[in-house]
């Protein structure tokens, strides 16, 4: 399966259009990833743990709306967005949505 952020495939003509298709997780951070990112905060420099928990996050996401859109038939996923958004104190939602097309 095809997926871009582009509305279009280069070298591709879409030929179909199947409707949107989106995936999502909400996920919430860990006690002991808080500990680690504290001590990181007096130092400085990237949050591993937190980069760790949202690559996951991004990964589990695009492969459940990938899921959704072979159900529909679809071979190619356009125009894909991510967002998050705060659910509650300490967890969050990463959204991954597109438009499910077929391109020849």
């Amino acid at each position: 399966m095809v997926i871009v952020n582009t509305e279009t495939v280069p070298g591709y003509t879409i030929t179909e259009l199947k409707g949107l298709v989106q995936g999502n997780t909400i996920r919430a951070k860990h006690m002991g990833r808080d500990i680690a990112a504290g001590f990181k905060n007096l130092v400085g420099g990237e949050l591993k743990g937190y980069t760790e928990l949202l690559t996951e996050a991004r990964r589990q996401a695009l492969e459940r709306m990938m899921a959704q859109a072979q159900e529909l038939g679809a071979n190619a996923v356009v125009n894909v967005r991510f967002t998050t958004s705060a659910v509650t104190q300490g967890a969050a939602e990463l959204y991954a949505y597109g438009t499910a097309v077929i391109i020849e």
